[in-house]
C-alpha cells in the first residue's frame, strides 16, 4: 500500500505525498520512529517501534587463544618494567602462572592453608618478611619449606629484601624460582596485575585490515580480492595509519574493549596484488603506521550483486561480536567507480559523531516526524 501511494510522487510533491500517507495511516498517533526506504524513485514509509539491531558473530571464536604464561616468560617480558632480579638459580622457570593476579602468603606462612591461592605469584612484602624474621630458625625453615611444597609459580620478594641463603636453598630444592624487586609492595602488585591481565587476555585472529581513521579503529573485512589492501592504501595516502594488513590479532582487555594489532612478522608491511610486498614505513613514513588500536567499527566489503538489500537510511544497526564484545558493523557494497576509501572515511567520521551522541539518521527521522505532525495536526 505504501509503495503505491508514493510511487507517482515527484521531487516537488514528496512532502505532500508523505502528508497524505500519514493522514491515512493511524499509526502516526503513536509517535513511534519513522523509517524511510528509498528504492530508485519510489519512497516507502514504514512505522517501527524501535530501530532493528542485528548481531553478527565472528567466525574467529573457534580460533580463540589464551596464552600460556610461564615464570620464565613473565620474567623475560616484564622483568625490566617491574625491576625484577633473579635470586639464586633458574630452577622452576618452567612453572606456569595459572591466574592473572598476585597473592601475599601471610596466612599460609602462619599455617593456614584451607584457602590458599597457589596458582598465583606469591609476593613477600614487609609484613611477611618481618613475620619470618621473628620466627625461630627451625620454624622459619619449616614454614618456608611447606610454602614451597605447594605448586606455586614462584616467590617474589619486594622492597629489595634478600632471602637468606638457607631459604634460597629450600626454594631451589623444591624447584621454586625466587625473584626480587626494589618496588614498594602495593605498587609492584598493581603493576604486575595489570601486566598479567594483558598477558592472559584472550586473543583471536581476524582476517581483515585494520586502520586508524581520526582516532576511530576500523577493521576492514571482505572476501579475498575484494580490494581491502587497495582501500587501505587510499586511506594511508589521506594521512591515516595502518595497524595491520590482511591478518589482525584482536585481544580482549578485561572484557571491556577490543585492541587490535598486527602479527610481529607482518607488522609495517602490506601485500598489494600486482606490486607485491611493500614496507609502509619506508614509503609513507613513520606516521603511516600504528602498533595497536582499539577496535571501534567493523566494515565488511561485499560485491553489490551479493547483497539482497542495501541500507539506504541507517536507522537499523548491525553489531559484530568478537570475544563476546559487540562492535558497530556496516556493510559497504562494492562496484566499479565507487571510492571505497572515501566511504570508509565517512563511515568512521559518522561513527565518531555517534560516539558523541549525534545520530544523523535519527535526527533526520525526528525532523520528518515533526514535519508530518505540523502539516497534519489532527
Amino acid at each position: 500500500m505504501y509503495r503505491n501511494l508514493l510511487a507517482v510522487a515527484t521531487d516537488g510533491e514528496l512532502d505532500q505525498a508523505i502528508v497524505r500517507l500519514v493522514a491515512r495511516c493511524p499509526m502516526v498517533e503513536s509517535k513511534h520512529a519513522l523509517e524511510l526506504f528509498v528504492a530508485s524513485r519510489t519512497t516507502v514509509v514504514r512505522m517501527n517501534h524501535e530501530p532493528a539491531i542485528q548481531t553478527i558473530t565472528s567466525g574467529s571464536e573457534q580460533r580463540m587463544n589464551v596464552p600460556v604464561i610461564t615464570v620464565e616468560g613473565f620474567f623475560e617480558t616484564h622483568g625490566k618494567a617491574l625491576q625484577l632480579k633473579l635470586e639464586g638459580s633458574r630452577a622452576g622457570f618452567e612453572r606456569r602462572v595459572r591466574e592473572p593476579t598476585i597473592n601475599r602468603p601471610g596466612l599460609a606462612l602462619a599455617g593456614f592453608y584451607t584457602y590458599f591461592a597457589e596458582k598465583r605469584l606469591q609476593v613477600l612484602g614487609a609484613a611477611e618478611q618481618s613475620y619470618l624474621e621473628n620466627l625461630s630458625v627451625r620454624q622459619r625453615h619449616a614454614r618456608f619449606r611447606k610454602l614451597c611444597s605447594h605448586k606455586i609459580p614462584c616467590i617474589i620478594s619486594s622492597r629489595g629484601f634478600h632471602l637468606s641463603p638457607e631459604l634460597l636453598a629450600i626454594a631451589e630444592a623444591a624447584g621454586v624460582a625466587v625473584l626480587r624487586t626494589p618496588m614498594i609492595t602495593m605498587k609492584f602488585i598493581n603493576a604486575a596485575t595489570i601486566a598479567l591481565e594483558l598477558d592472559f587476555s584472550p586473543t583471536v585472529t581476524e582476517f581483515g585490515s585494520m586502520v586508524d581513521i581520526l582516532g576511530v579503529g576500523v577493521l576492514i573485512r571482505g572476501a579475498s580480492g575484494v580490494g581491502k589492501s587497495e582501500c587501505v592504501l587510499g586511506l594511508i595516502e589521506r594521512g591515516y595509519s595502518l595497524v595491520a594488513d590482511d591478518v589482525t590479532r584482536v585481544k580482549s582487555h578485561e572484557g571491556r574493549e577490543l585492541v587490535a594489532t598486527a602479527p610481529e612478522l607482518t607488522r609495517y608491511h602490506m601485500e598489494v596484488r600486482g606490486i607485491g610486498i611493500i614496507n609502509v614505513v619506508s614509503i609513507f613514513g613513520i606516521s603511516a603506521i600504528r602498533i595497536e588500536k582499539r577496535l571501534d567499527l567493523v566494515v565488511t566489503l561485499k560485491d553489490w550483486q551479493e547483497l539482497v538489500e542495501v541500507d539506504r537510511i541507517g536507522l537499523d544497526r548491525e553489531l559484530y561480536e568478537i570475544l563476546k564484545i559487540q562492535v558497530p558493523h556496516i556493510t559497504i557494497p562494492i562496484r566499479p567507480g565507487r571510492d571505497i576509501a572515501r566511504l570508509i572515511e565517512v563511515a568512521a567520521m559518522d561513527q565518531k559523531l555517534k560516539g558523541l551522541g549525534l545520530n544523523s539518521a535519527m535526527e533526520f527521522n525526528q525532523k520528518l516526524i515533526g514535519l508530518m505532525q505540523t502539516q497534519n495536526p489532527s
